[in-house]
């Protein structure tokens, strides 16, 4: 019999009841795949955020131009991968946490503080709620950049990738990324990364999306670079009418035709509207 307290440290229960399963002849779920390749890196003046556009559904691409960069502060942006409706709702929520933190102590909000929000939320659903974010703004206290994993855990980093196109883009940052760079050199950095994740990873594609964050100033630039625009095809598929032929023509009359009888009062009988 098993104890009813949990002993202490980690709980390997499932894996007894996983290996039950498998003798049984039942296969065992697999990781799903989510998509997306989100980025971010610092520059000498602030923050640059950058995101593919390509929503999935499985197989399916089921949006091709999905906004991945969402609004947290008006200094802080926060990139979401993973599950469209719960990155959506995560930093909506986190948003007007931080507005209502803002106006309680009258101070311009923290990228620390947003990021504490973040990780204490995902930490409390274990991982259920799939957002996988990276954070990054500039306060006071000079430009930040997190990532934040579903379950709750966290890094700062001079530049971080997340999503399944995560390695494809970190290559490009640790062959490119360099202390001090300029606006112009980060932002193209960033592009070559997420262009990276767009080219070489299936859940990531479509365009480039970008927000570059500084002291005074948040820049979001919306398809920056919309590498995978459909050009018109060499050769026409139109057919003329009468090409394919058939035998016989039926037409039905889908119209219900009715015929309406007056009941009640008869012919020459007037309504009294004395």
């Amino acid at each position: 019999m098993a104890s009813v307290y949990s002993p202490p440290g980690f709980n390997f229960s499932n894996e007894i009841r996983n290996n039950f399963l498998l003798e049984k002849g039942l296969p065992l779920p697999k990781a799903t795949s989510t998509g997306t390749t989100i980025v971010g890196c610092l520059f000498k003046d602030g923050i640059v955020l950058g995101a593919d556009t390509r929503a999935t559904e499985g197989p399916i691409v089921a949006d091709k131009n999905c906004e991945k960069i969402h609004y947290i502060t008006e200094n802080i942006r926060c990139c979401g991968a993973g599950t469209a409706a719960d990155t959506e709702f995560t930093t909506a929520l986190i948003s007007s946490n931080m507005e209502l933190h803002a106006l309680s102590t009258g101070r311009k909000p923290r990228v620390v503080t947003a990021m504490t929000m973040l990780k204490q939320m995902l930490y409390r659903y274990q991982g259920h709620v799939g957002a996988a974010l990276v954070l990054g703004g500039v306060d006071a206290t000079g430009p930040h950049l997190f990532t934040i994993h579903p379950h709750g855990s966290t890094d700062k980093l001079p530049y971080v990738t997340m999503g399944s196109g995560s390695l494809a883009a970190m290559a490009v940052f640790e062959s490119g990324w360099r202390a001090d760079m300029s606006r112009d050199e980060a932002l193209n950095l960033v592009k070559a990364a997420i262009s990276a994740g767009i080219f070489n990873d299936l859940g990531s594609g479509s365009n480039v999306d970008a927000c570059i964050i500084t002291a005074t100033h948040t820049e979001l630039l919306r398809n920056v670079e919309m590498p995978n625009q459909r050009v018109e095809k060499e050769r026409k598929y139109a057919f003329r009418r009468g090409t394919t032929a058939w035998k016989n023509q039926t037409v039905r009359d889908l119209i219900v035709k009715e015929e309406l009888t007056t009941v009640g009062a008869g012919p020459g009988e007037a309504m009294d509207t004395t």
